[in-house]
């Protein structure tokens, strides 16, 4: 159907391609979203280190290195001679010549993985909000994939480790050591995982959404490859190293104190930084208990929260935070999880 559409084109051999009522099935556009702060980066690795064979049982892979090499460039306009309009409909272009080529090889699933379409963690610390534009940024990506994605995946993580998380890199980079009106901005902001769903249930209308809580998935990204494609025995190279984790307090202190910043608000102690006060804490924890909740309970027939992880046992991977509504008995013991 869509080799049809364009002109001059052949339709993609068949060959070792899932065939139904006698016809060749179009291949699944799989995108993995993210988001930042998810162990995205260890799971590019994880997939780029098994692109031979993957492709082998007919799974393809973009990662950061195809999508920020000119192919997704113009579907979300930069400044330049041409239009929005005139930058996306290319944008349409070299992508369609590309997933022409995918399935020319045979492919039946195409995985990309891309954490910056659905914007930027320095921007959620500027805006003190998760991911405000994901709805406008995710409708572009629909359009210029031309209506084909298939399946999108979302992985969340509780606000108060993502925050600390986003801010130890950006501290690490150059920005402020947040103050506590700073913090409070963050807590205050009205703006959760379940607000970030919607927007990209909206954006993408009739594309299945699944939901990956860190907690449970990073360190698994075989398991999140499972999720994403139904592959029964996915490759385990590369499955557990674990790259891109955030500075500690020593390198932050370090850091902070090499450009003459105010190292006090770091904290003492040692370890990961944990910047926010016990009732901010408090307050983040309780809203990604709502979320999940909201998740675990079908999330209005947006998207499929999945804690599921096949084989592995608890005791390897620590079981998610609960998904009842309410601030849980134990904040020490959900902090460990």
């Amino acid at each position: 159907k869509f080799a049809s559409n364009m002109a001059g084109w052949k339709q993609p051999p068949c060959k070792d391609v899932v065939f139904k009522r006698k016809a060749c099935i179009e291949m699944e556009i799989i995108l993995h979203l993210g988001a930042h702060r998810t162990a995205s980066t260890s799971f590019q690795h994880y997939m780029q280190a098994n692109r031979k064979l993957l492709a082998a049982q007919g799974i393809g892979y973009w990662g950061p290195d195809v999508t920020r090499d000119g192919v997704l460039t113009g579907v979300i306009p930069v400044a330049g001679r041409r239009s929005a309009t005139q930058q996306l409909d290319r944008a349409r272009g070299r992508i369609a010549l590309r997933l022409h080529k995918a399935e020319a090889a045979g492919l039946r699933q195409l995985v990309i993985s891309d954490e910056n379409m659905i914007g930027a963690a320095r921007r959620n610390l500027r805006d003190n909000r998760l991911y405000v534009a994901i709805g406008e940024r995710m409708a572009r990506f629909a359009n210029a994939f031309d209506g084909r994605i298939t399946r999108i995946a979302l992985a969340v993580r509780a606000q108060d480790t993502w925050w600390a998380s986003a801010m130890a890199f950006a501290v690490a980079r150059g920005h402020k050591v947040p103050d506590q009106d700073d913090l409070d901005l963050l807590v205050t902001g009205g703006r959760h995982w379940r607000d970030v769903v919607t927007d990209l249930a909206c954006a993408v209308p009739g594309v299945e959404i699944t939901v990956l809580p860190h907690e449970v998935y990073a360190g698994l990204p075989e398991e999140k490859l499972r999720q994403m494609t139904g592959v029964n025995n996915p490759p385990r190279k590369a499955a557990r190293e674990w790259l891109n984790r955030s500075p500690d307090l020593e390198q932050l202190r370090r850091v902070v104190t090499e450009r003459g910043g105010d190292v006090a608000r770091l904290g003492e102690g040692t370890g990961r930084w944990r910047p926010f006060d016990r009732n901010q804490t408090l307050a983040l924890q309780e809203a990604y208990s709502d979320d999940l909740f909201w998740l675990s309970a079908g999330a209005d027939g947006l998207a499929r929260l999945t804690e599921e992880t096949g084989p592995v046992k608890a005791g390897q991977n620590p079981p998610i935070v609960q998904t009842t509504r309410g601030q849980p008995n134990d904040i020490e013991e959900r902090r460990l999880a």
